[in-house]
C-alpha cells in the first residue's frame, strides 16, 4: 500500500499501512443490507456513536438508497433524513462524518450541518454542481465508478477490459474534478463494488486493487455485504444467506481481507466491531 495522508480542517486520516475505516450508517427505510432498522432518528444516533465506539475512522451517512433497482428519493426527503442526524452526531462525535449523495443541495445542508466530506457514487455525474460545492468547501470527495444507475445497473453489465475502463474513467472524471476546482489531495477513488458489476467483475477488482492504486489516489472499497457474497455461498440458492447473516460477514471479512492485501487505503463496511481487530491482526502479521 502506497502510504498517504489526508488532512483537511481539523481532521487527519493517515492511510498507511492498515486501511481506515468508514462506518455504514444508512438513514433509509430500504436498505438492503439492514432492512431500515436505523431509518428512526434515535435508533440512528445509537448506531452512530456505536461505530464510533467499536473504532470506526469515518462515519458514512446516507439518506438514499443505491441497492440494485432501487427507486430515487427527493431531495426534500433526503435532506430531512440525514441532517438532523449530521447535526447532532457532528456535537458528539470526533471522527469525520462522510454524507452519501449524489445532490449538491443535499451535501450543501450536509457540510453545514456538521459534514466533511461527500461519497458520491456518481462522480459528479449526476450532479455537477456537487464538484463546484467541493472545490469551494475544500473537502474530501469519495468519486465511484459505476455503470448506468441503482435503477439499471444490474441487468447485464459487459465489459471488455474491466481494470482499463475503471481507470479510464477515473482519469476521465478526476479530470473534470480538478477543472472544476476540487484538490488532487482531497479526491478518493472507489472501484464500486456491486454497481454495474458481475460476481466474477467484483472478484477482478478485489485481486486487481494494486492495479487502480497506480493512478496515485487514495482506493475505497465497498464490498460489505454485497449480493456477490451471497452469490459464492449460495450457489444453487439452497440456503437462506441474509446480507447480515454470520456466512455473509465472514465473506465479508475475506474480501476485506483481499482489499488490505492488495492496496485498499479505506475500506467501507456494516460490522466494524468484527473488522477492526480482523484488521489489526492482519497488520501485525505483516508487520512482523
Amino acid at each position: 500500500m502506497n502510504d498517504m495522508t489526508l488532512e483537511w480542517d481539523r481532521f487527519k486520516l493517515p492511510l498507511g499501512s492498515q486501511p481506515c475505516i468508514m462506518g455504514i450508517l444508512n438513514v433509509t427505510p430500504d436498505s438492503f443490507s439492514d432492512g431500515g432498522k436505523y431509518f428512526n432518528y434515535e435508533n440512528a444516533l445509537k448506531r452512530g456513536k456505536e461505530l464510533v465506539a467499536m473504532g470506526a475512522d469515518i462515519l458514512d451517512i446516507g439518506g438514499e438508497s443505491s441497492r440494485p433497482f432501487a427507486e430515487p428519493v427527493s431531495e426534500q426527503e433526503e435532506i430531512e433524513r440525514v441532517v438532523p442526524i449530521i447535526e447532532k452526531l457532528s456535537e458528539q462525535i470526533d471522527i469525520p462524518i462522510s454524507i452519501d449523495t449524489v445532490k449538491s443541495k443535499v451535501a450543501e445542508k450536509a457540510l453545514n450541518a456538521g459534514a466533511s466530506i461527500i461519497n458520491d457514487i456518481s462522480s459528479f455525474e449526476k450532479d455537477p454542481e456537487l464538484a463546484d460545492l467541493a472545490a469551494e468547501k475544500n473537502v474530501p470527495v469519495v468519486m465511484m465508478h459505476m455503470k448506468g444507475t441503482p435503477k439499471t445497473m444490474q441487468v447485464n453489465p459487459e465489459y471488455g477490459d474491466l481494470i482499463k475502463e475503471v481507470k479510464d474513467y477515473f482519469i476521465q472524471r478526476v479530470d473534470f474534478a480538478v477543472k472544476k476546482g476540487v484538490a488532487e489531495k482531497n479526491i478518493i477513488l472507489d472501484p464500486g463494488i456491486g454497481f454495474g458489476k458481475t460476481v466474477e467483475h467484483n472478484l477482478v477488482i478485489l485481486k486487481n486493487i494494486n492495479k487502480l492504486t497506480q493512478l496515485g489516489f487514495p482506493i475505497l472499497i465497498g464490498s460489505s455485504r454485497k449480493s456477490f457474497i451471497q452469490k459464492i455461498l449460495n450457489p444453487d440458492n439452497k440456503n437462506e444467506i441474509t446480507a447480515a447473516s454470520d456466512e455473509c460477514e465472514n465473506g465479508t471479512l475475506a474480501s476485506v481481507a483481499a482489499a488490505f492485501m492488495n492496496g485498499a487505503h479505506i475500506v467501507r463496511v456494516h460490522d466494524v466491531a468484527r473488522v477492526k481487530p480482523f484488521l489489526q491482526i492482519l497488520d501485525s502479521i505483516k508487520s512482523a
